[in-house]
């Protein structure tokens, strides 16, 4: 494998969350050794294959201890990693390196909920590499501490939008952040960290909880998320052997980085605004270093390395490509629907692993410094005795000697002492906090409280507010003794009254205040019930803990942050993981599209509140859309998440991608951060502020662009019989919403756009092969345009393509029309029907686009890729769907030989036509002379298709009122506002429409089966074949 210095790279599978098997995953991860295998959910063919130092399979093979929630093996010699096999590979190691005075890194990189924090922290009994490192370290320094004297500092700080915070600082948080400074010998450092000593692993444990409180007070205040924060732990060891005379200190880091999604999205879809957002700056950056090392490891030329790019990687320095031991856990889900995640991981994984180091053991400069002032001393003692044994009078001269010294020794005993204060300064740091926590347990024990609910469960359940009994004012208001400071995005400044009142706990909103309780929006007073889920303002999301006798032990842990998303998605409409039979054959594509909307809908929630405080008068909605309406088969395709946005005061729209709208909400945060700041009056003055922030600057707006608003079907089956088809089509929107009503025509019609009769209609569609097909699609009229009627002064295209080709043709612009006419026609021609092209008329249909045009907005142009069109407006295709490509000066002449050639083959038709007359004529003569009854054998073909053809042009017509009354019932649908005599009366006329929907069809078919039965009757009468 690799060598002592070169990055360790480990990867771990979780088991399935909840969301995940709710919705029937499939585990699309392998494992055997160190070797790691990742199946694409939309191809078992398609398997990648990495390896790594270590691989741990944490997915199955567990059991949980009731008793105490730990995971263990169900077998001692099982595949299931747990902590305690993941500390010794990893933590194991990391601790060596400290003892042994190296630097040591240790990184956590994976998408959000992938478990990261679990292998960094753990959760409950199931301690992570943190806590287990701590332990042993102190256990270690116990065991040598007759060998050596220990010192362990900790820090705790996290890294948000390019800012420094420090989660131990005991003051107010500085505008802008820590800086991050540099300096010869400690390379980059953060400027006015707290670090404080700690003698016991304990102290430690309560620091993170210190940490972990103010990381998610900060979070709720700037309206940050931990998954797009990165946290660092440094544990700072330094030992001082006496008998080698040595001190070594060594820096232990270790790094919860952000999600990884959020390096993708970031770079997945160009955006004008991209380049604006720090929130992605430091993973992009770190990506960056790692690929410019892993270059370098394998001897490439690289110009540069930018760790300056970013603060992440200014303090990464030592970790990757330098002065460190580093190790890297790379966590994955195993789910299908997070396949593209995990691919990812798994890449960035394996250009890790490849970094070199360059590991030294580190000696502590303020050993260096007691040296040198104790040798400054010896010679300042020698100068003295010199100036005694010469005799000279050097009262001035022995005075600076003696204060020298003084000031010297005075620096010696400081620096002896300063470890003693420290550590005295923080027991009493630490004595507050346990009574603060005991005084928090036994209020537990005494009221009733609500509990913040956080995505990154490490976060959850550290903030606690009780209820005692009285009436208490919830918001931003610090004034009054009886009110409960909560702050985030859409809490005002009263936002709603708690009543602890005779053991009954009441909640009242005020007015313009959001309140959900448990999905559904409450305006009214309500009873709490234990265990209700609440989410406050935009996306303040607490559970409420009833009294003690309603408590169970840990009933709250099942309510995690997924099922308070589940449970507003499900008020809107959208469930997932509904138990069903062929769950497990669910399509992954469609699980990943509501596991993204579940996902995105706290960030819209966020965006929508962070525009009405802005003044900015946009909302966002989110939309599925649904792929099949631009399939011209028909097929149900994958479904995309996007994200209407809409001016309320304008009325303009655009329609954003998924990765859009996330790169723009980072956007918008960084605004709304400064807006915050313009309005406490530290505005550091970077940047523009709001009110002169210029439009193309603006992450609320875009030019304006056409809109897809629907598609419609225009069936293309009765073509291949030359029947032509006149519908009213309804223009389905993404969402299954109709958007119009599209009168359209397919019109067979002979070379000079002359519509065929009755007599050119087919029986076989066969007989098309190697004719020529001309058909006319005429676009003639819109009705009921919904984005016009919400605005008059917009305007509508139809774009449209024959046989998939690459191009597209649309209608001319009509603005400002309800009911537009556009009489718009192309005339389209196959010179030669292929039997791919007669599949294609049977299976599939033509699509036709509804496009929306908004003032500013340019017009859709029709472009069809390599088509040539002739004067008259002819667009020539052949049998492969794509547009032929004949030259435009042989156009005319290839035009009059086919009209030459056409005016041969009806001469041929017409002679043999006549040939089988003569022959007719003939028989019969010749059955007159022999006087026999069988005139009957006469042949009636050519009468019998003609008939058929009527008949069967009559079905196809009947058959399209019957579609324009399914689609009458499709659109009749009761009144939101109606009571229960308008639903009565609203089902008796959609039971009368379907009567006479059915009769209709029923009518249809049967005229078909007479007809047919007539037809066949007279035939058989003609030819003389009744028995």
């Amino acid at each position: 494998m690799h060598g002592r210095d070169c990055v360790k790279v480990a990867v771990r599978v979780r088991p399935f969350n909840k969301r995940e098997r709710d919705a029937g995953s499939r585990c699309i991860i392998a494992m055997a050794a160190n070797s790691i295998s990742i199946q694409d959910p939309r191809d078992s063919q398609c398997r990648r294959s990495f390896c790594f130092d270590y691989a741990y399979w944490s997915h199955s093979g567990y059991i949980i201890q009731d008793h105490t929630g730990l995971y263990l093996p169900e077998e001692a010699s099982g595949r299931y990693a747990d902590q305690d096999c993941v500390f010794q590979d990893l933590g194991e190691g990391i601790l060596e390196n400290a003892l042994q005075g190296y630097n040591a890194t240790l990184l956590a990189y994976g998408q959000t909920g992938s478990g990261k924090s679990y292998s960094m922290v753990g959760y409950r009994p199931n301690k992570g590499l943190v806590p287990k490192l701590c332990e042993r370290l102190f256990e270690a320094i116990k065991e040598n501490q007759e060998m050596r004297q220990c010192q362990v500092f900790f820090s705790m700080l996290e890294i948000y939008n390019e800012q420094v915070v420090d989660l131990l600082s005991r003051g107010s948080r500085p505008p802008g952040g820590l800086r991050v400074r540099e300096e010869q010998h400690r390379g980059f450092y953060v400027e006015g960290l707290r670090t404080v000593p700690c003698d016991s692993a304990a102290q430690v444990e309560q620091l993170m909880e210190q940490g972990t409180r103010t990381r998610t007070t900060a979070a709720t205040h700037m309206n940050a998320n931990s998954s797009r924060s990165h946290m660092l732990i440094v544990l700072q060891l330094k030992q001082i052997l006496s008998k080698e005379s040595v001190t070594k200190q060594s820096n232990i880091n270790l790094v919860d980085l952000a999600g990884s999604e959020r390096q993708r999205s970031a770079s997945s879809e160009a955006d004008r605004l991209k380049e604006g957002t720090a929130i992605n700056l430091s993973l992009t950056t770190l990506g960056n270093v790692i690929s410019a090392l892993a270059d370098m490891a394998v001897g490439r030329k690289v110009v540069h390395v930018p760790y300056r790019d970013s603060v992440l990687t200014k303090l990464l320095q030592s970790a990757l490509g330098g002065n460190s031991r580093t190790v890297m856990i790379a966590t994955l889900s195993p789910a299908d629907i997070c396949y593209e995640e995990s691919l990812s991981t798994l890449r960035f994984a394996e250009r890790a692993k490849h970094i070199q180091n360059r590991p030294v053991v580190n000696e502590r400069p303020t050993e260096r410094l007691v040296k040198e002032l104790k040798a400054e001393n010896a010679r300042l003692m020698q100068r003295l005795s010199r100036l005694g044994q010469d005799g000279r009078s050097a009262n001035d001269e022995t005075k600076e000697i003696r204060q020298l010294l003084t000031h010297n020794e005075l620096q010696i005993r400081t620096i002896h002492t300063l470890w003693e204060q420290h550590l005295q300064e923080a027991l009493r740091d630490w004595e507050q906090q346990y009574a603060n926590i005991t005084q928090e347990r036994r209020m537990m024990q005494m009221y009733p409280y609500i509990l913040n609910i956080n995505e990154d469960a490490q976060l959850s359940g550290v903030v606690k507010l009780f209820i005692q009994e009285g009436e208490w004012d919830i918001g931003l208001s610090e004034g009054s003794l009886r009110s409960i400071t909560i702050k985030g995005l859409g809490i005002q400044q009263r936002h709603l009254v708690l009543k602890n009142n005779q053991r009954r706990v009441t909640l009242t909103p005020l007015k313009g205040a959001k309140v959900t309780i448990n999905g559904k929006v409450v305006s009214q007073t309500t009873e709490l019930q234990h265990l209700d889920r609440l989410i406050l303002g935009s996306n303040c999301t607490y559970l409420y803990i009833g009294f003690p006798s309603e408590r169970v032990a840990n009933d709250w842990s099942y309510y995690d942050y997924d099922y308070f998303l589940s449970e507003l998605a499900a008020a809107e409409g959208i469930h997932m993981g509904e138990s069903s039979s062929d769950s497990s054959q669910t399509d992954p594509s469609l699980l990943a599209v509501f596991y993204d909307y579940i996902k995105l809908m706290p960030l819209v929630a966020e965006a929508n509140q962070m525009s009405q405080e802005l003044n900015k008068d946009v909302e966002f909605k989110l939309e599925i859309k649904n792929l099949v309406l631009s399939d011209s088969k028909g097929h149900d395709l994958e479904k995309e998440i996007v994200c209407r946005v809409t001016s309320k005061h304008t009325k303009q729209v655009w329609i954003w991608s998924k990765a859009k709208f996330v790169n723009r909400k980072f956007l918008m945060e960084e605004l709304y951060q400064q807006h915050l700041e313009e309005i406490k009056g530290c505005h550091t003055g970077k940047g523009l502020s709001i009110a002169g922030l210029p439009r193309d600057k603006d992450p609320f707006w875009d030019p304006v662009e056409p809109l897809l608003l629907g598609t419609a079907h225009l069936w293309l089956q009765s073509l291949a019989f030359r029947i032509p088809v006149d519908e009213q089509l309804e223009v389905l929107g993404s969402e299954g919403s109709e958007e119009a009503i599209l009168q359209a025509k397919l019109i067979p019609c002979t070379a000079d756009g002359l519509p065929l009769g009755e007599d050119d209609i087919l029986i076989d569609p066969s007989e098309l092969l190697g004719r020529r097909l001309d058909v006319q699609l005429v676009v003639e009229q819109c009705f009921g345009l919904r984005w016009i009627r919400e605005a008059r002064s917009r305007g509508i295209q139809i774009g449209f393509s024959l046989l998939d080709s690459g191009g597209r043709l649309y209608t001319p612009t009509a603005w400002h029309n309800v009911n537009p006419a556009l009489h718009h026609k192309v005339h389209f021609a196959s010179l030669r029907v292929s039997q791919q092209l007669l599949d294609y008329l049977q299976s599939s249909a033509v699509l036709l686009e509804l496009w929306g045009l908004q003032e500013g907005c340019a017009e859709l142009v029709s472009s069809v890729e390599g088509a040539q069109v002739s004067t008259e407006g002819l667009v020539i295709i052949d049998e492969t769907g794509m547009v032929n490509t004949i030259p435009a000066d042989c156009l005319e002449i290839n035009s009059s030989l086919r009209r030459l050639q056409r005016d041969l083959e009806e001469q041929k038709r017409v002679n043999n036509n006549l040939m089988k007359e003569n022959q007719l004529l003939r028989g019969q003569l010749n059955v007159t002379n022999v006087g026999g009854d069988s005139g009957r054998s006469r042949s009636v073909r050519p009468s019998c298709d003609a008939e058929f053809a009527r008949s069967l042009k009559q079905f196809y017509h009947n058959m399209t009122s019957v579609k324009a009354q399914l689609q009458s019932l499709r659109r009749h649908r009761p009144s939101e506002s109606c009571d229960l005599m308008g639903l009565r009366l609203f089902v008796d006329e959609h039971s009368g429409l379907l009567k006479d929907f059915s009769e209709q069809l029923e009518q249809s078919v049967s005229a078909l089966k007479q007809d047919v039965a007539a037809i066949v009757r007279r035939k058989r009468e003609r030819s003389g074949t009744w028995s």
